[in-house]
């Protein structure tokens, strides 16, 4: 799908194209959502140079995520998504060029979605392609804060389900999730400011004033956010050896309870197996009051090894 964000007169327009479509005047932007190869096809038509594929969106290499062709700046950045209670990252491809910008995507990104949303009613005023690169950039650094402020109202609740037996286990799940989702949130602030970076260097003699001052603030709240990325990971470390400490502390007293138990039961145990032997020459055998005997002596074996035990504070 092909849509174009057309800036004329003062007012932006979104129009769906089709492969039979040419680019209207004043495009600042055109957004390729899961395109078909006839689409990419049409794309190239005004490129000068080989689009890029999904595969080569996905690559980690610097090289391949940042540089300059006769095309314009390219940039493949590592947006956020929000999956139920999960994060994911997903790449999408940016063209940076004179006359517009160029998005290649597979995957339904919720900031796009926010974006022209916000075209739609105004809340954003652009008129360039650099400045519409630099604002998408911008609710996505506010996104990232705002996944980590979930992140910390999570775990706030983490520190009392740690001492809650029923709630162990989802406690090692929550956990689990919760390291997971902020490994993804650091990995798209650390890609945020790599792909800044770049701008800021090599494109700078392109940008304003104003788009350098915005650049510069995005990059002084990546800076702000990474101590809060790395507390977290403090925190969680901290939660699971916790939540470990205290499985394995009620391991140990269920262990000891039946170590006791053992021990409580073993005097009975030797005076039952002494009367359990059929030599001939047994005594207590023909005692009228021997059977009796026995039990309470088992009792009374039983009763006197607990007593020593609660005496000297074992249970």
């Amino acid at each position: 799908m092909i849509t174009a964000y057309v800036y004329q007169d003062s007012k932006l327009s979104i129009v769906e194209l089709g492969i039979q479509d040419t680019v209207p005047m004043g495009t600042l932007w055109l957004d390729l959502f899961k395109p078909e190869d006839d689409e990419r096809e049409w794309l190239r038509g005004y490129s000068s140079e080989e689009l890029p594929e999904e595969e080569d969106i996905n690559e980690i290499e610097a090289s391949a995520r940042f540089y300059q062709n006769r095309d314009g700046l390219h940039i493949n950045s590592l947006f956020p998504q929000r999956v139920g209670q999960d994060v994911k990252g997903v790449n999408i491809s940016f063209n940076l060029r004179q006359q517009f910008l160029v998005t290649l995507r597979e995957d339904d990104v919720g900031l796009i979605r926010l974006l022209r949303n916000y075209l739609r009613l105004g809340r954003i005023q652009v008129s360039t392609p650099q400045a519409l690169f630099l604002e998408l950039f911008n609710l996505k650094v506010d996104y990232l804060s705002d996944l980590i402020e979930d992140v910390y109202s999570v775990l706030d609740n983490v520190g009392e389900q740690v001492f809650d037996n029923d709630e162990l286990d989802d406690v090692f799940k929550l956990i689990t999730l919760q390291e997971d989702s902020n490994g993804k949130i650091r990995l798209s602030l650390l890609d945020t400011q790599r792909s800044l970076r770049y701008m800021q260097r090599y494109y700078r003699g392109k940008l304003t004033d104003d788009d350098l001052k915005d650049l510069r603030e995005m990059l002084s709240d990546i800076e702000s956010l990474m101590p809060h990325s790395q507390f977290i990971f403090d925190k969680l470390n901290f939660l699971l050896d916790a939540a470990m400490g205290f499985s394995g502390l009620q391991q140990n007293k269920i262990i000891k309870i039946f170590s006791v138990a053992a021990v409580i039961f073993l005097p009975p145990t030797v005076i039952a197996s002494a009367y359990g032997m059929n030599f001939t020459n047994m005594p207590e055998l023909e005692w009228q009051w021997g059977y009796p005997m026995a039990i309470l002596m088992m009792i009374g074996s039983a009763a006197s090894t607990y007593l020593f035990f609660k005496r000297k504070g074992w249970l």
